[in-house]
């Protein structure tokens, strides 16, 4: 089919998501139009430039909509939740102390990053976001540090192990795609992911926090570190419940241990489940961090209320991001990256990394481009001339989903919103970490791989 100027189809494609992008980009921040209103708009115009019928262009959008904010919507509310209750009892307070008395205010980046990279195995990299972002802001309001230079560690943590390191249910996407060996891919991905990790955290984040100066959103922070004349709870006491989620989504894995049939299996799996997780959470932290603070039922109730208002800007743009997201699949821009991918003739690990990248570039998801990219490259394994590293593609394919993370992705509008960026700041932080994790991955696999 010829199209645009007489180029394919797919060409056609590929040159209107890059108008839509850069349209995009204009929107926000030259007309500064809201994000919201700026992704819906340009979701609709790509939509119809690339030939979908009307109606299908508004059925995209409302499924990509409801797709993204069908579990993300809840898992914010409640971790939004949790992390209000960790605040108002001064649990936050607790970790920072504990955390600077230990390691010291010079190395709390590097702290950060640790527990990032401990807390993110299980959870979804928006859940970890969530989980962390209180203890974040309380340090930064503690220590007076730039909250770029403490944050940059704490997000390159957490995408480190949601693209590289099993039992993330990301990469174990491409550990059963390829029938890997989850053991071997979880020793090279802390091979391969800690100095990734180190680099595009602690390293970038301290150079790139003194050129980028920003403020925690002024109600989330607020809500965050409230103070009282109230005894702190415990360290110990603090850590379990705000840990409790990541802990029980850990008795989730156990599921896969059990016949699915058996009641092990069934009850682990549901109390894995992330919005269960959260909910139960939630509410042990009514008692460890609400009552036996002091707090009463009517307070605890308007807590509750108070912390949802500030999500909802969040939510908004991170359904409309889902929106476009869903826009680009449905219109087949997958489809065209996944044909020009397939036609070069390079070394597996590097067609498994430049596959993710393409689809995580166009469709804006790490989960969707090493999902489809697992369909891409299995086949072409099954074909591969001389022995394959099967672990290292899965490393490879989990590396080029994490880079150039840019308007389409949930997770960038989540970071700017939390960390009260502009969308040319949160390219220079954000989408730069997120470049360096995915290349430096990939340099590292390459080196592994010539060794063994």
């Amino acid at each position: 089919m010829e199209s645009l100027f007489g180029l394919s189809h797919s060409n056609s494609l590929l040159i209107y998501t890059l108008v839509a992008i850069i349209l995009l980009i204009f929107l926000i921040a030259k007309v500064n139009w809201h994000p919201f209103i700026s992704l819906l708009v340009v979701s609709v115009l790509l939509g119809m430039a690339a030939g979908m019928k009307l109606p299908a262009v508004a059925d995209a959008i409302q499924d990509g909509v409801g797709s993204t904010l069908g579990s993300i919507a809840v898992i914010i509310g409640l971790g939004t939740m949790l992390g209000k209750m960790m605040a108002e009892s001064g649990g936050a307070d607790r970790i920072a102390n504990t955390l600077l008395n230990k390691f010291g205010e010079r190395k709390v980046h590097w702290t950060m990053m640790a527990v990032a990279f401990i807390v993110g195995i299980p959870v979804f990299f928006e859940v970890g976001v969530v989980l962390l972002i209180p203890l974040l802001y309380t340090i930064a309001r503690r220590t007076k540090m730039s909250l770029v230079k403490i944050g940059i560690p704490m997000l390159a943590g957490l995408s480190t192990v949601h693209g590289l390191l099993p039992p993330h249910p990301a990469p174990m996407i491409a550990v059963e795609g390829l029938h890997a060996n989850v053991a071997k891919t979880i020793l090279y991905a802390i091979i391969v992911g800690l100095p990734a990790a180190i680099i595009a955290g602690p390293v970038f984040g301290s150079f790139i926090a003194k050129r980028i100066k920003v403020e925690p959103p002024k109600q989330l922070s607020e809500q965050f570190s409230k103070k009282d004349d109230r005894k702190l709870p415990s360290f110990g006491t603090t850590m379990i419940t705000i840990l409790l989620p990541v802990i029980l989504m850990l008795i989730g894995s156990l599921s896969t241990v059990f016949h699915e049939s058996s009641v092990i299996a069934e009850w682990s799996s549901f109390l894995g489940k992330p919005i269960i997780a959260l909910v139960i959470s939630v509410i042990v932290s009514f008692f460890t961090l609400g009552y036996a603070r002091g707090f009463n039922k009517k307070q605890l109730s308007s807590f509750m209320g108070e912390c949802l208002a500030p999500t909802a800007t969040i939510i908004l743009v991170i359904g409309a991001g889902g929106a476009f997201k869903n826009i680009l699949i449905t219109s087949g821009v997958g489809n065209a990256i996944a044909d020009l991918a397939t036609s070069a003739n390079i070394s597996p690990i590097l067609f498994a990394w430049f596959v993710a990248a393409l689809i995580r570039v166009a469709t804006g998801s790490a989960t969707v481009a090493m999902t489809t990219a697992v369909g891409i490259v299995a086949p072409v394994l099954a074909h591969a001339t001389g022995s394959v590293n099967i672990e290292l593609i899965v490393l490879a394919i989990g590396a080029g989903s994490l880079i150039l993370s840019h308007v389409n992705d949930a997770g960038f509008w989540m970071v700017k919103e939390f960390f009260n960026m502009t969308v040319t700041q949160t390219l220079k932080t954000w989408t730069v970490m997120e470049t360096l994790l995915s290349v430096i991955a990939l340099v590292l696999i390459l080196v592994i791989n010539a060794i063994v």
